[in-house]
């Protein structure tokens, strides 16, 4: 039977939108409707992009106030529950004109503020569909969790049972959604990326630094000067900041990279990913069977997802210029190590969130509503809980 569904993501960055177009992808594949709906355009005129342009700001300039931000508000055991923000409330009436007018069946939530506008509208009875929220980070921050909501999936069992105890609700390990083209291209060798590379730099190891869509991370140059004077070859990955990247193009022994569409070729080319976030190209790294190694964190979430991942046994966890050279060239090499780290980080990839949610949702009103299944288990199509 088709199904409607309306995946909600927001334009901060490009993770919460690649996953919801993978979502939308896969769900149009088994033959439902999705409409993808930007949750900071269901926001009043201006508010969207004030809020995107506040976060970059931080993030970029003054890490030291999001930080604070994010350890008054958001993280474990803090504050008052982000739903009581006035910014989940000016997006109800928005949001239940675009499920009535699409006559939705579901609602997915791929960004944290989605799960709050969705969590206070099934708690108040205004959104009368299943609400599943797609938790993508490894941490799973106060901002991801409300009760109302009916199901969190998550990239791994910790994040799951976290978000179990926090809201009383049903969550399960889904893993990351990331696009096929990256599992395809895990041990495929991409000829113009590593004639590239032979060209720049021969025999040297290429490592990629990541940076995310908006280029912003401490002491990007330095440590890909570090990598470089190791003996490897760095590929910083500068987003669509120019700026970046024509600062990093003069260092000496840096390959420095603007946006890159051919990411998984790009990824099977190279020997290890330095990341600074636990987000998007982590996880597609791990689909590609690049070995990662967090450094250098962004604060708040970014730092929090690092040490869970790496927690998880899917990444190693540098603090010192001279560990990531150490961790570097030990998963740049063939051997064990580096086979165990690709095995596990594949092994997280242990379900598809896409037919978890069609199989969930079921005919429109079958999922109950909150409170009405128990926290230790998914609701399975026969109202029992599955384990």
């Amino acid at each position: 039977m088709e199904r409607r569904f309306v995946v909600l993501s927001a334009s901060m960055g490009a993770g919460h939108d690649a996953v919801a177009r993978e979502l939308a992808r896969r769900l149009r594949t088994l033959g439902h409707d999705v409409l993808v709906q930007d949750v900071l355009a269901l926001l009043p005129p201006g508010a969207g992009p004030a809020l995107r342009s506040f976060y970059r700001a931080s993030v970029r300039h003054a890490p030291r106030l999001y930080a604070g931000i994010y350890a008054t508000f958001l993280a474990p055991g803090a504050g008052p529950r982000p739903g009581s923000s006035p910014l989940a409330a000016l997006a109800e009436r928005r949001l239940a004109e675009v499920v009535r007018r699409r006559r939705a069946d579901a609602v997915v939530s791929t960004f944290h503020l989605a799960a709050q506008i969705t969590g206070r509208m099934r708690e108040r009875g205004t959104l009368d569909v299943p609400s599943t929220v797609v938790v993508i980070d490894f941490a799973v921050h106060r901002g991801w969790l409300h009760p109302g909501n009916d199901l969190h999936l998550c990239v791994t069992e910790a994040a799951a049972g976290a978000a179990r105890r926090a809201t009383g609700r049903p969550a399960t390990a889904a893993g990351p959604v990331v696009p096929p083209q990256f599992s395809m291209a895990a041990g495929s060798p991409s000829g113009p990326w590593r004639t590239t590379f032979a060209r720049r730099a021969p025999g040297r190891a290429p490592v990629l630094l990541s940076t995310g869509a908006w280029g912003v991370g401490p002491g990007l140059r330095s440590t890909a000067q570090a990598l470089a004077q190791g003996g490897f070859l760095p590929v910083l990955l500068c987003g669509r900041d120019e700026r970046l990247r024509h600062r990093a193009a003069s260092l000496d022994g840096v390959l420095a990279l603007g946006w890159v569409r051919d990411m998984p070729g790009l990824m099977s080319a190279c020997r290890v990913l330095v990341d600074n976030a636990a987000g998007q190209t982590a996880v597609q790294a791990l689909a590609a069977g690049l070995p990662v190694v967090g450094h250098r964190p962004i604060p708040g979430h970014g730092a929090e997802g690092v040490r869970e991942m790496a927690a998880a046994g899917l990444s190693a966890y540098a603090t010192e210029p001279d560990d990531l050279l150490a961790e570097v060239g030990r998963l740049a090499q063939d051997g064990p190590e580096r086979s165990r780290r690709i095995a596990t980080g594949r092994a997280v990839f242990t379900a598809d969130a896409a037919r978890l949610l069609a199989d969930l949702t079921g005919s429109p009103g079958e999922l109950p509503g909150p409170g009405a299944v128990p926290p230790d288990g998914v609701p399975a199509r026969d109202g029992h809980p599955r384990p």
